[in-house]
């Protein structure tokens, strides 16, 4: 097999939630070697008491379980989980006993990154801050992935994406005319400061590489988020305007907007940016005695009276198929997409035919398909190597062979309940 674009880069994952997860995921898809550090309860709502009703739990957290059935360890088959972490290893540790602490500083000394996105005084409570690390590795990268940063006057507050997107900005954004505000639908500023962080530690490997000096990269969340907003931000600074929310619709295209299709909540969105445009989506509709009204004669009129003209087309839509109807407007001419659901996605041909989902077994869930590598390197490409690991499935092999500890000292932090491979009985949080 070729050889990996980051083989030979060691990343210590401390991460927890998504946005960080997800960044080392991508780091471990290319090749990095990725040890997931995690606590005794970092693996959350996937505790040794699964949820009462895990069907309704799947319906808030997205597939929370292979056939919504959490098993006897639900904290190796939680979905998500497998989702963010495959090509990781697991070392579990309590960071608050020294002989681990230990451990991890063995670890650092011969790694290359360092990730958490914890709040600013987490590491620092543990000892553990970049400026403790760097003495015992003074090439080491360590990138803090905190909401609001590690300085300023919000730098303490805790965050998850949903809080970020209002903060950032995008909820303003988000919604139809009117005065409420909407959230995505997933949080998406998690997966944005994800991405950021590869290219952050990527650059700084980069600068390693030239320079032999590591780094601390400090990286904001939230304003990795403000960064996604640059024109409204723009035109604010340029004519104090605030942004209008506008639904699916355009400042001047008409139409421009997600209509229903026949069957169950199924949509296919239209998009119309001429007269030709237009004409061609009115012979598709028969060249209805309404899409020849003066009203509609041009584009200017098409969008002022939009709230009629969305009403017909949807009459029309209303009784085609979704995906029929996208290729049919497609070959006529006119911009339109279907609204792909989840199985629309993974049943999708051309994905298929690119190879973009993969199975991976898993000894708790069995094969199951994962979304793949979206970045394909000709000469150096990302893979899915192995599943997502169970809760402290390389423990033995971690403190054994790279932290050189001895089978007493192993069995000693067993006993203690320092490192184990479940979570406790009772969930308590962890110490930070």
């Amino acid at each position: 097999m070729t050889e990996m674009a980051l083989a030979g880069v060691r990343v210590l994952d401390l991460t927890r939630g998504w946005s960080g997860p997800i960044g080392a995921r991508f780091m471990a898809d290319l090749g990095a070697e990725v040890i997931k550090v995690e606590y005794l309860t970092d693996r959350g709502m996937a505790s040794v008491e699964a949820p009462k009703d895990p069907t309704d739990f799947a319906s808030v957290c997205h597939a929370a379980y292979p056939d919504n059935d959490p098993g006897k360890d639900p904290y190796n088959r939680y979905g998500p989980f497998n989702e963010y972490n495959r090509n990781k290893m697991s070392l579990t540790l309590n960071l608050t006993n020294q002989r681990c602490k230990e451990a991890f500083l063995t670890l650092v000394s011969i790694s290359d990154v360092v990730i958490e996105n914890y709040s600013p005084r987490v590491m620092a409570n543990f000892g553990l801050d970049y400026q403790s690390l760097k003495l015992v590795n003074p090439s080491i990268i360590f990138i803090a992935m905190p909401g609001f940063g590690m300085t300023g006057p919000h730098r303490h507050h805790v965050s998850y994406g949903t809080n970020i997107e209002p903060t950032a900005g995008l909820s303003n954004m988000i919604g139809y005319p009117g005065p409420t505000p909407y959230k995505s639908g997933e949080a998406y500023p998690d997966p944005n400061a994800g991405l950021h962080g590869v290219a952050a530690v990527l650059t700084a490997l980069f600068y390693r590489r030239r320079t032999g000096i590591g780094q601390f990269i400090d990286l904001s969340q939230n304003e990795a988020a403000v960064g996604l907003i640059g024109e409204a931000l723009l035109a604010f600074d340029m004519n104090n305007e605030e942004p209008v929310r506008m639904g699916n619709r355009h400042p001047y295209h008409a139409p421009h907007n997600t209509y229903r299709c026949k069957g169950d909540d199924r949509w296919v969105t239209i998009t119309v940016t001429n007269d030709q445009e237009w004409q061609s989506l009115s012979d598709l509709m028969g060249n209805p005695s309404w899409a020849r009204e003066e009203k509609f004669g041009d584009q200017l009129s098409r969008w002022q009276y939009q709230d009629e003209l969305d009403e017909y087309i949807s009459q029309w839509t209303s009784g085609r198929d979704y995906m029929e109807l996208m290729h049919t407007l497609q070959a006529a001419g006119v911009t339109a997409a279907a609204v792909y659901t989840n199985r629309d996605i993974v049943e999708d041909p051309h994905l298929k035919e690119r190879g973009y989902f993969q199975e991976i077994p898993h000894p708790r869930t069995g094969p199951t398909l994962f979304s793949g590598v979206p970045v394909l390197l000709s000469k150096t490409p990302g893979t899915l190597r192995i599943h997502a690991p169970m809760m402290g499935e390389h423990n033995d092999f971690l403190l054994r062979d790279l932290v050189g500890l001895g089978e007493e000292e192993v069995s000693e932090l067993k006993a203690q309940k320092a490192i184990v491979t479940r979570p406790p009985e009772t969930y308590e949080g962890p110490p930070y």
